[in-house]
């Protein structure tokens, strides 16, 4: 069983940036895809980036399209969102999430077998 932890949440302003890091344990991290998704008060979560076991594509929601850059690296087992320009409407927890398959992509959500326990983004205006 994969464990997901992730770290790097926080409080910023609109415009700032924050970059949030998944340790990945417990499997082999370079076998399979990664994605990050999120989920504000109220509503439903939903899917941010993804990337592909090797790092090669990567993939993102319209809304954060250009502003986001999801990345790994396998030796660390960790991969990575660095978020810029962020918005008060990417306030949310952020999820950090294992998928079963190798390619990933944006329609992951009924892929992903592991879920991190979520990191705090507040974007104040």
């Amino acid at each position: 069983q994969v464990q997901l932890v992730e770290s790097g949440g926080g409080l910023v302003q609109a415009g700032g940036s924050l970059r949030l890091s998944c340790a990945a344990s417990g499997g082999i991290f370079s076998r399979y895809a990664m994605a990050w998704f999120r989920q504000a008060p109220g509503k439903e979560r939903e899917f941010v980036a993804a990337i592909s076991w090797s790092g090669g594509k990567t993939y993102y929601a319209d809304s954060v399209e250009g502003r986001f850059t999801i990345s790994r690296d396998n030796a660390k087992n960790t991969v990575y969102l660095q978020m810029n320009y962020l918005k008060p409407e990417d306030t949310a927890i952020y999820y950090c999430a294992k998928d079963s398959q190798k390619f990933g992509g944006r329609g992951s959500f009924s892929r992903i077998d592991s879920w991190g326990q979520g990191t705090q983004v507040t974007v104040s205006p």
